[in-house]
């Protein structure tokens, strides 16, 4: 069962693999020419359990919350529906939240695609590109006057998800090893940064107003803009605590005058 070497063949071969209800393909033979369907078959559940093997080591913490059949059952109509189009498999499941959103069997459990998104992140921020993180000294050039008008460049790990449930705890209950806790109230909306400062990558809780700030910031606002959007969703928006936070997070790499835009 060897491929021919062109396209034709590849072309013939794969869009099968992902979906059992389809023959083989004709093009695929064994010695003497015979139809290889029980070789075909092999390689097809191959793939498809490689693929969701990918997925549980990409979302460890959905796994733990659904179980691990409940999870596999969810990955395999996944994977089914959408093939991967990279061949790195850390790439693969990019959609896979958005799934979970809207898959049937995952209706009661309505936090679950924010957490998924949090572990997306995640993955993204640990392979994200190195910087110099920007040191909280670096305010200390800029006159008070100019402060208003600063734009901040984001470390390239930074990354916010927001959710309608409390997500970063869920998160958090069900990355370790330890017994997840029972007590938590899904409910309550949280918002997660998640950023790279060192060779770990950190999850944690932002304030009320810090993700609508920090998203401003990541779109290229003013630090006075970012700061009003913030307080127009929460009035007790503490600027300071906040740049603070950010600044020992890891969540810079450099600023610039907006008067240089």
């Amino acid at each position: 069962m060897q491929p021919e070497p062109h396209a034709s063949y590849a072309a013939a071969f794969a869009p099968a693999l992902l979906d059992p209800v389809r023959e083989v393909p004709s093009i695929v033979t064994g010695p003497c020419g015979k139809p290889a369907v029980t070789c075909y078959n092999v390689y097809r559940n191959n793939v498809t359990v490689s693929l969701i093997d990918a997925l549980a080591s990409i979302y460890p913490a959905v796994q733990r919350l659904t179980g691990a059949e409940f999870f596999r059952a969810m990955a395999r109509f996944h994977v089914r529906e959408t093939p991967p189009n990279s061949p790195l498999l850390f790439d693969y499941g990019r959609d896979f939240p958005a799934f979970i959103e809207r898959y049937e069997h995952a209706q009661s459990l309505p936090w679950l695609a924010d957490v998924a998104r949090i572990e997306r992140a995640w993955l993204d921020a640990y392979h994200a590109a190195d910087s110099a993180l920007l040191l909280p000294s670096a305010l200390a050039t800029i006159a008070p006057d100019r402060l208003a008008g600063l734009v901040f460049t984001l470390h390239p790990a930074t990354r916010v998800v927001r959710s309608s449930y409390a997500a970063v705890t869920i998160f958090a209950a069900n990355r370790g090893t330890e017994s997840a806790d029972d007590s938590i109230d899904a409910s309550l909306p949280e918002d997660a940064l998640i950023t790279r400062p060192d060779v770990d990558v950190v999850v944690q809780l932002l304030p009320p107003g810090g993700a609508v700030f920090l998203t401003c910031l990541m779109s290229g606002c003013m630090l006075a803009e970012a700061a009003a959007a913030a307080l127009e969703e929460a009035p007790d928006f503490d600027l300071a605590t906040n740049i603070a936070g950010l600044f020992e997070a890891g969540a810079f790499a450099s600023l610039t005058s907006g008067d240089a835009r």
